[in-house]
């Protein structure tokens, strides 16, 4: 799978593992940046990494703060864009099969490695039911 990752400063950590653990697995990173713990503003790096998904040029993107909040916020302004933040394996499981979540967010201060190592690989393994399902998420990008 083609997969688009970006972090800011207060995630670099947990991404630089998420992107060993994804090239091991056999999946193709790109890596949007940060490059360090060095602070910086995440919009710079998360929407670059969102629009590039919503294009078509990823299949899924992972993206990574210090809650993960204002990360998933930044992406879901990307229309296209249907990114949750999660914090464990259940959460992880139901942005996919029940929203069809193309982005996922984490927060490296809200979990351990372990666990967002645990929700990455469910978030790439889960499908999506679809059936009562797209009807919703058809009115997310259409709204009547």
């Amino acid at each position: 799978m083609k997969i688009a990752i970006a972090s800011d400063h207060a995630g670099f950590n947990y991404k630089s593992a998420i992107i060993q653990w994804l090239n091991a697995a056999g999946h193709q990173v790109k890596d949007f940046g940060t490059d360090s713990t060095t602070p910086v503003d995440y919009p710079d790096f998360i929407r670059p990494a969102a629009e590039a998904v919503a294009r078509g040029e990823f299949e899924r993107g992972i993206v990574l703060g210090g809650s993960g909040n204002g990360e998933a916020m930044v992406a879901n302004k990307v229309h296209g864009i249907r990114c949750a933040l999660c914090w464990n394996e259940d959460s992880a499981r139901l942005s996919r099969q029940h929203n069809d979540a193309n982005v996922l967010s984490l927060g490296e201060r809200m979990m351990t490695e372990d666990m967002a190592l645990r929700i990455v690989e469910i978030w790439l393994t889960t499908a999506f039911e679809g059936g009562r399902h797209s009807a919703r998420i058809a009115k997310i990008e259409n709204p009547s």
